[in-house]
């Protein structure tokens, strides 16, 4: 009897590290990558697209995308004239609770947040676009502590704060910016400054940062309009620093594979690949003008990125920076990747589009275009949230309207399987 219940518990502790695996609990994904682990996915879309299971409509405004964890799909919006911390039933779309947490961002692009918050345990984590970093109890619903960047000398960026803070062990870390330290850390639980960046003072972009080990040294790896840098989760010290032509916003997430860190900003400024050498030294591998990626972000698969360069979509070799193929539509837009697949959001017209990730060339397996569409979008925005991938679901938003779609492959049978 013992032994069955050890068995039991073997088995739930299993399921539920298989569940957890495939959630989607801060921006970009588990490891910020944009790349989803997920299997099972369809390799190609019926006409129309895949059967949409769900649709919401009172998000409000804002370009926060959702962190998926526990069955629950979290973002930020708008409500009653403040900004929120909303939480629906994944699988449902049913709204299940709210928290303000503060003032709307004005913002001819639109206005209201534009990160997305990061899920820890009990606990979510958000930068609101004012720039009021805030812990939320998922369980008692409430604000437990909160923190503003003008605090640490920070100034809001042209467009709001838009960074996804990261949670890394027992701190949350984010970027002010300024001249007190560009980068901050907190004690999660209570909000208790740890560090600022002394050495690192450049004011913040729209990045967020990625955590990273190079060779045995872990570090956060940020950028903001000028700069890449590596800066020490111990004390903030910095401890590489590279050189970047940004210009207007620096938006895309590094990509950081070994000691190997990749950026690239739209606006003309192009794509940049560093290599961390022992001791810090920093060399430039490349830099090109192949991608100019905007805000829709660049995925890693294999040994090839994928993304928009505002003018068309790009395969590019990872190690050299060589162009592999473009291909002019869809139009720019947002990706996400998963089972071998680009999932790729116009955000123009709202076509989603399935295609294969793949350096042989553009491959398309299906599309759709997003309906219904926002009435509350700016007329100077996009559809610029980006698409989410998690436990067999394609997520999708455009402002107040939140939409679900079923993207997993039919089992299957046991005569099929023969």
């Amino acid at each position: 009897m013992k032994a069955l219940r050890l068995a039991a518990t073997a088995s739930i502790l299993v399921i539920a590290l298989e569940c957890a695996a495939l959630d989607w609990p801060q921006w970009r994904g588990p490891d910020r990558s944009g790349v989803s682990t997920e299997r099972g996915l369809l390799k190609a879309w019926p006409d129309g697209g895949p059967k949409r299971l769900w649709l919401y409509e009172n998000a409000g405004a804002g370009y926060s995308a959702p962190a998926i964890a526990g069955g629950k799909y979290h973002t930020l919006g708008t409500r009653d004239g403040h900004e929120i911390l909303l939480v629906l039933d994944a699988a449902t779309g049913r709204e299940l609770w709210l928290a303000k947490l503060g003032r709307v961002h004005d913002d001819n692009r639109g206005d209201g947040p534009r990160g997305t918050p990061t899920i820890d345990g009990d606990r979510a984590y958000a930068l609101t676009g004012p720039g009021n970093l805030v812990c939320v109890s998922l369980t008692d619903r409430k604000v437990v502590w909160e923190v503003a960047m003008s605090s640490l000398g920070g100034q809001v960026p042209r467009w709001g704060y838009s960074e996804s803070v990261l949670v890394d062990g027992n701190q949350v870390v984010c970027t002010p910016g300024g001249a007190r330290g560009a980068l901050a850390a907190f004690d999660k639980l209570t909000g208790k400054l740890r560090w600022q960046s002394k050495d690192f003072n450049d004011p913040a972009h729209y990045s967020s940062i990625v955590p990273a080990t190079i060779h045995g040294q872990a570090q956060y790896v940020q950028r903001t309009e000028k700069s890449v840098v590596g800066i020490s989760p111990r004390d903030g010290a910095l401890l590489w620093l590279a050189e970047f032509p940004g210009r207007t916003a620096v938006v895309p997430t590094p990509i950081v594979r070994g000691n190997a860190v990749y950026v690239t900003a739209g606006y003309g400024a192009g794509s940049k690949l560093l290599r961390i050498e022992p001791g810090n030294q920093v060399t430039t591998v490349y830099e090109n003008k192949v991608m100019k990626n905007h805000h829709g972000g660049v995925v890693l698969v294999g040994d090839h990125l994928y993304g928009h360069n505002d003018m068309a979509w790009i395969c590019q070799d990872f190690t050299t920076g060589a162009e592999v193929w473009s291909h002019k539509g869809p139009g720019k837009g947002a990706v996400a990747t998963a089972d071998g697949m680009l999932y790729c959001l116009d955000e123009t017209n709202g076509h989603v589009v399935l295609a294969e990730a793949t350096p042989a060339g553009w491959t398309e397996r299906g599309r759709f275009k997003l309906d219904p569409q926002t009435k509350v979008r700016s007329p100077r925005g996009g559809i610029w949230t980006h698409p989410v991938i998690s436990h067999g679901r394609l997520y999708l938003r455009d402002q107040d309207l939140i939409s679900c779609y079923d993207i997993k492959a039919p089992a299957r049978t046991a005569d099929a399987s023969r």
